[in-house]
């Protein structure tokens, strides 16, 4: 049986969390966690897009920012909730984080990223060559190569190994809704755990479109200055490649397109796993939930739906 509600919203995005999944749409965010005894934990929160306090982010290439700072903050707001649900201990020292720990956590997660995929390509590459167009490639080869082994790395650990199943139920579920069908557990479980929105493919992007815009700059002769462009252009270069990843969305069945997506999806596999069905179930319940928030009526509603979640507020 065919949705035939799944064409009023496609705008559906989701993230993996510790032992759940968030979903978020144009006005509506869900968590929905798998906690220590089985059941799955709901979190629903209503949202104002960026774009609608400040008319600026509805622009081209502001949009893709505000995209960027509204998935970083809620990004570690949802890894946040979920990592209190998820462990055994109910303590109250376990539980909550507030908005000086949040923002400790991202500004420790910046500076890491600067230091990992600015710093240290940028020193990298002038020990590479001193011209500009190899300089820049180089820089740009070399954070590709960091950013691999540091997902290879950090997939070496239990915890993560199970957020990257969790992004592919995510996908997976996300398919099942794009391709009209029920949002059943049977119907997701066929999809790819890849989808060519994902953040990772965002990342590889990003990465080619640095290369390029850097380029047409050369080489800087003080260290600072390059290592400032870098950080500068930050929000361009997203911008950038969020305006290429939306027209890409859209024209997937062109060979062109396809090229040019294939690299992101190959990356994208690192950060995916092919999911248990369990999970998938939690995925689903948060799909579900976000679409009943944005007023999609489905033919296929769980009785799990029909209770009524937590509405928490996360600011």
């Amino acid at each position: 049986m065919k949705n035939d509600n799944c064409g009023r919203s496609k705008d559906v995005g989701g993230q993996a969390v510790i032992e759940g999944v968030m979903m978020r749409a144009a006005k509506s965010l869900v968590i929905a966690v798998r906690k220590p005894n089985q059941e799955i934990e709901i979190l629903r929160q209503e949202l104002v897009p960026l774009k609608e306090k400040f008319a600026l982010f509805k622009l081209p290439i502001f949009r893709g920012l505000a995209v960027l700072l509204e998935s970083l903050i809620w990004g570690i707001k949802a890894l946040t909730y979920s990592a209190n649900l998820a462990v055994e201990d109910e303590s109250e020292s376990s539980k909550g984080m507030g908005n000086f720990a949040i923002a400790l956590t991202l500004l420790f997660s910046f500076a890491l990223g600067i230091g990992l995929f600015v710093i240290l390509p940028e020193r990298l590459a002038n020990m590479v060559s001193d011209k500009g167009f190899l300089f820049n490639a180089a820089d740009g080869l070399i954070r590709l190569v960091v950013f691999f082994l540091y997902i290879v790395l950090i997939s070496r650990s239990k915890q993560i190994a199970r957020v990257f199943q969790y992004h592919g139920a995510e996908h997976k579920s996300i398919h099942t809704y794009e391709a009209g069908e029920d949002l059943t557990e049977e119907n997701a479980m066929k999809f790819s755990p890849v989808h060519p929105r994902c953040g990772t493919a965002f990342l590889m992007t990003v990465m080619v479109i640095g290369i390029i815009i850097f380029s047409l700059f050369g080489k800087p002769e003080s260290v600072l200055v390059r290592i400032g462009m870098r950080i500068v252009f930050i929000p361009i270069i997203a911008g950038v490649s969020y305006e290429l990843i939306k027209f890409s969305s859209k024209r997937q069945n062109h060979l062109l397109i396809r090229l040019m997506m294939s690299p992101g999806l190959w990356l994208q596999r690192l950060t995916t796993k092919e999911p248990t069905r369990d999970q998938v179930e939690v995925a689903l319940r948060s799909l579900r939930e976000v679409l009943a928030m944005e007023g999609i009526n489905m033919e296929l509603v769980s009785a799990e739906s029909t209770q009524s979640p937590q509405n928490i507020n996360l600011n």
